[in-house]
């Protein structure tokens, strides 16, 4: 059952890869995310060529069965058919709050998101250095950091939770073939997720990877693609589903907000960073 009062929890799952032929597939995954959950986040790779008509069977799979506010980014299998924009508001009219950079809050919950992109972990990191092709690779990484910081900063909530596709740490990688690291995901997006005490990082993409990690200030990091919670935990619905703590007066104070239609976070001025509660 969905927890009240000061517990909000969060469901959360990625790399579904719906294809058109893929209806009702996961409908009794997102039944139970409905009972256990107040939130379900999506890590992107909702589609599995990057097709309007596979969004539009997500999308209807969504609005028939879960029945809770629903965030999350696109990844990129979702940008292969060049038709992303249309995925997005395909999932928007279905009541998915899709962020590219931006954040938004749910029962007194932040939650920021970017896509994210790969170019490897640590001393083994791709530098913005030699041909033009290099660095403009090396720039995607260092844009999506940036707009992961904007919207982190944009946060007032009591907990942070940074929703991105690709890894920010290699330790929830760790399970693929080693050679592929490079491509999972970058270090860093790692960089902002300490400086604005986030509470929880949840990503997907890596398929064989590891589901839980720790970023190097401690910060719970979930790798929650579907087919790696599948095999990690055969017995249970495969979503990972986390408890926060909040102030009752916060979870009601965004509860009154998304009755009358909600707010981003960018639609408000930045402001200093907040500790959260111990």
């Amino acid at each position: 059952m969905a927890t009240s009062g000061d517990v909000v929890r969060v469901a959360a799952m990625s790399d579904v890869h719906y294809a058109k032929s893929s209806a009702g597939a996961l409908q009794p995954v997102f039944a139970k995310v409905t009972e256990q959950a107040d939130v379900l986040v999506l890590c992107g790779d909702l589609t599995d060529y990057g097709m309007v008509e596979e969004a539009k069977v997500l999308a209807k799979d969504l609005t028939s069965t879960v029945k809770i506010p629903i965030v999350g980014v696109l990844g990129n299998h979702d940008f292969e058919a060049g038709q992303e924009s249309e995925i997005a508001k395909i999932l928007t009219d279905a009541g998915v709050t899709v962020l590219d950079g931006d954040s938004t809050e749910i029962h007194g919950v932040g939650f920021a998101g970017v896509r994210g992109f790969c170019g490897g972990f640590g001393r083994g990191a791709l530098g913005a250095w030699g041909e033009p092709i290099i660095k403009q690779f090396v720039h995607e990484a260092v844009n999506e950091t940036l707009k992961l910081e904007t919207a982190l900063a944009r946060l007032k909530t009591e907990h942070r939770i940074a929703i991105i596709h690709y890894a920010p740490i290699q330790a929830t990688v760790q399970g693929e073939p080693e050679v592929i690291y490079p491509f999972l995901g970058s270090s860093r997006l790692e960089e902002p997720l300490g400086r604005y005490q986030v509470s929880a990082v949840f990503h997907g993409h890596a398929h064989k990877g590891t589901v839980e990690g720790r970023t190097s200030t401690g910060i719970p990091v979930y790798n929650v693609a579907l087919p790696l919670l599948k095999a990690t935990y055969p017995d249970r619905a495969p979503f990972w589903l986390l408890d926060l703590p909040v102030r009752s007066a916060a979870r009601d104070e965004s509860s009154e907000e998304r009755r009358h239609g909600g707010r981003r976070a960018s639609d408000r001025e930045a402001t200093g960073t907040p500790r959260l509660s111990a």
